[in-house]
């Protein structure tokens, strides 16, 4: 009987207190939290029984979360990466979608952390939510608008991590933050050019046939960037004259090098040349995955990298697109078959050479390969500092799930200029210029994210 009398001591003292002031009760304001309450001015004893349910009749407090595990914004990475490839986005749409997403999961996770500065987005976010379900929110409700054919399968992920989640406040918390983020990001990049129809004009004569197949992105260039001023802001020079020894340079070495029967390129060219055939965000998440996973990374670390490098990625698609339909600089497979043509002694006509790799849809100069190589390159290296680099690895979908490892950067760069000479579909130049100006779009985004952010 103790126990319940106790009760209803303490329920009736609550209905007291709560329906009389703090002077009409002569409440000591200063008296010990575990002291017995006066009303008019007498002493109420309370038990110890209704002291414990008056700590429970408190207001529900969030408990302090652990520290989120940063692997999981690998494992929702590698989540998006696969739903975008089997949703049947172009490279281009990916890398895109890819930026929107790890920056809504950036900004929810910010919001909630709190280590960097808070962006312009207006995100509330209660004490205590859970970091772990705004990723998922914020992947879930990104990929739902950019992949809506693959709802299936961005429910399928989505169940599974909030199962690994507790049902608690935290949780629903995260949730509503990851939204959020999510909307207000999709939001900003909703009219951001990516929905311009493509008007390309093939160059031809009246009657005069041409190759029918559309050429990719050529309405890329009139995107809204991210990071850049404007899609011109890194255009390159021209590329080498047709008169040139720089020309005939490039002409001899890719002739030789990228013909599908080539005897000069070595086994191992030829795998290098097949590895980076592959042109979706994988074969370059992989890379930027090696740097995340390693220990002693924070969550929001790891979302602010992945924010930083798929927006220049984005951006670099940009910039490369309007350089290359600026300049509209032949392939290899048309140059060679016409090298009595452009005027250089130096630079012999095949007329049944065939490139080893499928030559993609749009002009050559500049790589568009090789800019996302150096932007890649270009922000990793600003992330792992005066630290050692870890060992680089990747896989590739075009050679058969092959790994590649990398000891430096710079291998990693090298390799992927080399790549599309095996190939036969770049020249030299073109590789350079690629990778140079990546190297620029990259420093943006480390002077925004990983420098302003420190």
């Amino acid at each position: 009987m103790r126990r319940y009398s106790s009760i209803f001591i303490w329920v009736l003292a609550g209905i007291l207190v709560s329906t009389t002031s703090d002077a009409q009760l002569g409440l000591n304001q200063g008296a010990h939290a575990t002291d017995n309450p006066k009303i008019g001015g007498l002493n109420f004893p309370v038990s110890d029984d209704a002291q414990t349910i008056q700590a429970n009749l408190a207001p529900p407090q969030m408990a302090r979360a652990p520290e989120p595990n940063p692997g999981v914004v690998l494992d929702w990475n590698t989540s998006a990466d696969e739903i975008l490839v089997e949703g049947g986005l172009g490279p281009a749409s990916a890398y895109r979608a890819m930026a929107i997403v790890q920056t809504a999961v950036y900004e929810a996770v910010n919001a909630i952390t709190r280590h960097y500065p808070a962006s312009e987005l207006q995100l509330e976010v209660a004490p205590g939510a859970s970091v772990e379900a705004a990723i998922a929110a914020a992947n879930h409700t990104t990929l739902l608008e950019l992949v809506p054919a693959e709802e299936a399968a961005i429910a399928i992920a989505y169940q599974e991590a909030l199962a690994d989640i507790e049902d608690s406040a935290a949780k629903t918390a995260g949730i509503t933050v990851g939204q959020e983020a999510a909307i207000q990001v999709l939001d900003k990049r909703i009219d951001d050019g990516a929905a311009t129809p493509e008007t390309y004009r093939p160059h031809t004569t009246p009657g005069v046939y041409v190759p029918t197949a559309a050429p990719a992105g050529p309405q890329w260039p009139q995107r809204q960037p991210w990071l850049m001023d404007s899609p011109t802001q890194f255009r390159p020079e021209a590329p080498p004259d047709l008169a040139s020894e720089a020309w005939a340079r490039d002409y001899n070495e890719v002739k030789a090098l990228g013909s599908a029967d080539s005897r000069r390129r070595s086994p191992e060219q030829s795998e290098i040349a097949r590895f980076w055939e592959a042109t979706h965000p994988p074969i370059y998440h992989g890379l930027i995955q090696s740097v995340a996973s390693q220990p002693g990374r924070q969550v929001t670390q790891n979302a602010r990298l992945f924010a930083a490098v798929t927006q220049a990625m984005d951006d670099a698609l940009i910039a490369v697109m309007e350089a290359k339909y600026y300049y509209h600089f032949w392939r290899p497979v048309t140059a060679i078959r016409n090298g009595d043509q452009d005027g250089n002694q130096a630079t012999e006509r095949d007329p049944t050479w065939t490139p080893y790799i499928e030559p993609p849809m749009h002009p050559e100069y500049p790589c568009a390969h090789c800019i996302l190589a150096g932007v890649v390159s270009t922000v990793l290296q600003a992330e792992i500092g005066t630290d050692p680099t870890p060992l680089l690895t990747t896989t590739s979908p075009t050679a058969e799930g092959a790994e590649r490892r990398f000891a430096t950067l710079d291998d990693f760069v090298e390799e992927v200029e080399q790549a599309r000479i095996y190939g036969g579909v770049h020249y030299r130049t073109a590789n350079e210029v690629g990778t140079a100006m990546g190297q620029q779009v990259g420093e943006l985004a480390v002077a925004k994210y990983l420098h302003s952010l420190e």
